[in-house]
């Protein structure tokens, strides 16, 4: 179990959006959480009501509601967008039809209105799952619309057991009528209003793109003995209006879009001319460069060939250069992923998987792949003085990585309490704010030379 401190900064994360997210991807997060929060409210409220008119029917879909809430807030949590999307609005399209069914059958003074929801749920449908395959997001949205559709033209219901007073409904119907309209007008405005900034961010990602708008940040590795021994290359937008934009401002879209290819060939190609400028530069010329490598990037027929291009135009010592692997991209495609590590590490280039421990990768994976780093992701490093359970996982993937031959690096290091006990158990190179911040090019060879004099 994660400790308590772990669980408020993910709450936190959550709610506020960390400096790296999209705003529509805090939009949609405060949404899921609200929406949780309510279910659970709610099905709590309802369910006490009617046990206590022995609707024990209806108390069974207030539980179900309850324990939707309760999944829909865990998988947020734990950024799981699409499972928390499809709990939520195939809970919310059951709640409506069952209460349209069961608690609002029309009748000559009230008219049923309770379905009027299922419209606002299908505009909700499309903008929870608009990064979705089109199947899942119009499916969903589509299928919304149907039962609307069924539920308005038929007066069928199963049984007449726990309809509503009509005196109770006809004032229902007024007020589950306005409330439906103004969700429906709200979410449209919504949409509307993340079309256009979309559009617009995307219409400024393309400028960029042809303009080289974007800077790297060098954010400094260290060894044992305090020495810069390479760096990880972060990417920054100088925005013409904005100022400079991190990552998580635009790299989503960028994956999204396709934009992410020539961005990736544009971070890679930075590399190399850097590298092949160090190597004259004998204070430099023993640095490694790590480059971030997305999974559209690499999934490219032509990735190694324009790797092994770069590296043979600038004259780079191929060992300096390291592509970091997300756990998230060594699933997807296994042969292909193989085939085309193989084929550069014969060259000399090597590989590193990132964010150790947040994905899905086994020990199988882990064998299989010519991997020479590891990389501990900040998470854990950030409780491994106050979490047992991350003190173990440290200690663990330490020792794995040791005993496949491979380095381990830690990274998000914020203490010297963490950096003592990391050393203690084995690891020998360190990254994050402790050690040093990402930086300009002109900064990080002041630090380097500071450093290693």
């Amino acid at each position: 179990m994660p400790s308590l401190s772990t669980f408020g900064r993910r709450v936190r994360k959550l709610w506020h959006g960390s400096d790296l997210a999209l705003v529509g991807q805090r939009r949609e997060r405060r949404m899921r959480v609200l929406s949780s929060g309510v279910m659970v409210v709610m099905g709590l409220s309802w369910g006490l009501f009617f046990s206590s008119r022995d609707y024990w029917a209806i108390v069974v879909m207030d539980v179900a509601i309850v324990l939707s809430g309760i999944a829909v807030f865990a998988l947020t949590l734990r950024d799981q967008a699409r499972s928390a999307n499809l709990i939520l609005f195939s809970t919310l399209m059951l709640v409506v039809v069952a209460s349209t069914l069961l608690l609002d059958p029309p009748t000559v003074a009230a008219p049923r209105a309770t379905h009027l929801y299922l419209l606002p749920i299908a505009v909700g449908a499309l903008m929870a799952f608009r990064d979705e395959p089109l199947w899942l997001r119009y499916g969903i949205s589509i299928f919304a619309l149907l039962l609307f559709v069924a539920l308005a033209a038929s007066n069928w219901r199963p049984t007449d057991l726990y309809a509503l007073p009509d005196d109770v409904r006809i004032a229902g119907s007024w007020v589950q009528g306005l409330v439906a309209m103004v969700l429906f007008f709200f979410l449209l405005h919504i949409l509307q209003s993340d079309t256009a900034e979309r559009s617009e961010l995307d219409r400024d990602l393309r400028a960029a793109v042809r303009e080289r708008q974007f800077v790297l940040y060098y954010q400094p590795q260290l060894d044992g003995d305090n020495r810069v021994i390479g760096a990880e290359l972060l990417i920054r937008w100088q925005h013409p209006q904005r100022g400079l934009l991190a990552p998580g401002e635009f790299i989503e879209h960028a994956e999204s879009t396709g934009l992410i290819i020539p961005i990736g060939q544009w971070v890679l190609e930075q590399a190399a001319v850097q590298l092949r400028r160090w190597q004259d530069e004998p204070s430099f010329r023993d640095l490694d460069l790590a480059v971030n490598i997305s999974q559209k990037q690499f999934s490219q027929s032509s990735f190694v060939a324009e790797v092994l291009g770069l590296i043979e135009r600038y004259g780079v010592e191929a060992p300096r250069l390291e592509l970091e692997l997300t756990e998230t991209l060594i699933v997807h495609d296994m042969e292909d992923l193989t085939r085309k590590m193989a084929a550069l590490v014969e060259r000399g280039v090597r590989f590193s998987l990132d964010d150790f421990g947040t994905g899905f990768s086994s020990f199988s994976h882990l064998k299989r792949l010519p991997l020479s780093k590891l990389k501990i992701d900040r998470s854990f490093i950030c409780d491994v003085l106050t979490d047992a359970n991350s003190e173990t996982i440290v200690r663990t993937m330490i020792a794995l990585g040791q005993s496949m031959g491979m380095t381990v690096v830690a990274e998000g290091v914020e203490t010297e309490a963490q950096r003592c006990f990391l050393a203690a158990n084995g690891c020998r190179q360190f990254q994050g704010y402790l050690l040093g911040r990402p930086m300009p090019l002109a900064d990080f060879c002041t630090f380097v030379q500071r450093q290693n004099a």
